[in-house]
This record gives C-alpha cells, sequence and structure tokens, in this order.
C-alpha cells in the first residue's frame, strides 16, 4: 500500500531509502541516528564529514554502506520549545524535503522513522499527526511507497482526546452488541405475534416461509452487479478519476488495475472499505458495498466498530484512520 504503519528497527527495512533522523552535524548521535550509523559502518560517517552538516528542516542524501536501502536521506528535526518557534512548520519540511529529494532520484520507496519525537523532545501524537498529513499530501500527487516506521508501541501515540473518544466508541458499540434485555425480547416478540398471529413464537422465531425453488437458470440470469462493476459505477457517479480513488484509498495502482478489469475480483476486506472511504459512502452505502464482495460490518469486531466511527464523524482522511487501527492493533486499510 502507498502509506504503511510498521513497527520495526528502520535499520532492517527493505526500502529504496530510508530517513535518518539526525543532529545539524550530521555526524552521528544517540536514537535512530546513532543505530543507523553503527549499521551502515564508518564509511557513512566519512560521507556525512563532506556534507558540512543540515539546517532543521532540510534534508542530504548519502550512499547505504551496509544498510540494506539503496540510499540514507538525513533531515534534522526542530527541538520542541512548546510550539511557539515554528517547530510544526520546519517537521513538515523535513518529510516535504526527503520525499523532494526521493522524487528527484526516482525512487519507489521510503522509510522514515518518527522524525523528531525522541531526544528533541516534539509530543509523539503532534508528531504523527504532521508526518501524516505530509505524507498523505505527497501521495495524493505521486506514486511511491511510504513506511512510517515506529520500533515499538510506546514511539506511536494518537492524541488523546481521538483516542479516549474512540474507545468511549468502541465501548458503547460493545454493549450494545453483547447486552441482551429479556423485555426488550419480550416486547419484540409480542410486536410480531401481532403481525404474525400464527406464527410459533415460543421458540423465539417466526415460522419459516415456504418459498417457491427457483432453478440454477433463475439464479444465474438474475444476478446482481459485482463489487469490480458497482465500484467503477460509483466512481462514476461520483465524478472522481481513476487515480484519485485510489490513490485516496490507499491502493496501489496494480491492484485497483486488477479489481477494475476483473468483474469477479473479489477483494480483502481492508480494500473493500478501503474504497468506501475513498467515495466518501455513509454507512448504509457502504455495507451495500461490503456486501457485494462477502463481508458485512459487525460490532463484534473492533476494526470494524472503528471504521463505523469515523464514517460517523465524517472524517474519511484514510491515512488518519490508519493511525486509529495502528494504535488499537487492527490491520490498516489498503492492500
Amino acid at each position: 500500500m502507498p502509506l504503511e504503519i510498521i513497527r520495526n528497527d528502520i535499520t532492517k527495512v527493505y526500502a529504496d531509502a530510508i530517513v535518518n533522523a539526525a543532529n545539524s552535524s550530521l555526524l552521528g548521535g544517540g536514537g535512530v541516528d546513532g543505530a543507523i550509523h553503527r549499521a551502515a559502518g564508518p564509511e557513512l560517517l566519512e560521507e556525512c564529514r563532506a556534507l558540512g552538516g543540515c539546517e532543521t528542516g532540510e534534508a542530504k542524501i548519502t550512499k547505504w554502506y551496509k544498510l540494506p536501502a539503496k540510499y540514507i536521506i538525513h533531515t534534522v528535526g526542530p527541538v520542541w520549545h512548546g510550539g511557539s518557534n515554528n517547530e510544526e512548520k520546519l517537521l513538515a519540511d523535513c518529510y516535504k524535503n526527503s520525499l523532494a529529494l526521493a522524487k528527484e532520484h526516482n525512487l519507489e520507496s521510503i522509510a522514515f522513522p518518527l522524525i523528531a519525537s525522541g531526544a528533541f523532545g516534539y509530543p509523539k501524537d503532534k508528531a504523527l499527526q504532521t508526518a501524516i498529513l505530509v505524507i498523505g499530501d505527497f501521495l495524493l500527487s505521486y506514486e511511491m511507497t511510504v513506511f512510517l516506521v515506529v520500533y515499538d508501541k510506546t514511539a506511536f501515540v494518537l492524541s488523546e482526546k481521538l483516542f479516549s473518544s474512540i474507545a468511549q466508541y468502541i465501548d458503547d458499540k460493545y454493549i450494545e452488541a453483547h447486552f441482551f434485555n429479556r423485555r426488550d425480547r419480550f416486547e419484540e416478540i409480542h410486536e410480531l405475534s401481532e403481525i404474525y398471529p400464527e406464527a410459533p413464537f415460543s421458540t423465539g422465531a417466526p415460522a419459516p416461509v415456504k418459498k417457491r425453488k427457483r432453478s440454477l437458470d433463475d439464479v444465474v440470469n438474475n444476478m446482481d452487479e459485482t463489487f469490480s462493476q458497482m465500484l467503477v459505477r460509483l466512481i462514476d457517479e461520483k465524478g472522481m478519476t481513476d487515480a484519485e480513488t485510489y490513490k485516496k484509498a490507499n491502493i496501489d495502482r496494480k491492484l485497483f488495475s486488477k479489481i477494475r478489469n476483473d468483474i469477479n475480483y473479489k477483494p480483502s476486506k481492508p480494500t473493500a472499505i478501503a474504497f468506501a472511504i475513498a467515495l466518501r459512502l455513509n454507512l448504509d452505502e457502504t455495507k451495500d458495498l461490503l456486501l457485494k464482495a462477502g463481508f458485512a460490518l459487525s460490532h463484534s469486531s473492533k476494526f470494524d466498530i472503528i471504521i463505523e466511527y469515523f464514517i460517523e464523524e465524517g472524517n474519511y482522511n484514510i491515512f488518519e484512520i490508519n493511525e486509529a487501527l495502528f494504535a488499537f492493533d487492527q490491520n490498516l486499510l489498503g492492500v
């Protein structure tokens, strides 16, 4: 997928370039910077000496040496001073300039750490928001696979307000799904008995209604549109282009081409939902699209509840949705 959040040691990530959250001297240090220098070997230090340092927000590129990447892009994040010293713009520039270098060198993939969120003291939730915003905007215009690499759970933090809001929504929906009130059930049976006075509701369900058996020819000749056909129709109805759709869905162009050209293609559930998000479908429309792929939304699934939360909030930013899914240990949307 174009943007993937992963847990890993960035020195072990296979990408065309990995980004080093460096200090201004570019001569190594602690955290990610030190780890990259140790993994690359002393030749990296020699090349960095010749670069003459780097200003905050800027980026410079070197060879990879002993790392699995093709290049190392070094960028210097801002030290956090409470947010009043232009820190947000400088951090955004780190991502923008690194991505610009990757594009200049025709790279197909790049891996970022969460820049400035370690020793430089940038609040992790704010650092994450800036990273997602800049990378997301870039991917709407350019083709590239971007990895946001976090070393462990403590390095990845949603804003407290968003995390609490989603957690409360999940709790409410789980209660709604699993709490069964006998009085409600009694009233439901009573209502059904008035509609179907001859049905045996003592078993808790209406009697089955006999239906005429359909022949195989009837079934085949009355097939509804497939997922692929419905997706193409919705794209046209929304007035969107193919490129706009798959980019907003965080879907690889090649996969989208397969889906579009195969009317019987069966996507994964995260892929199907990703298209619903890209098309800004409401909850009922999302359920209809999912049904074409053989899926449904359930209040017994934390993943499904989080998706429902964002749709009801009217937030269709797939990168922000993936932030939340990652924070709650769920599969991400896209491929």
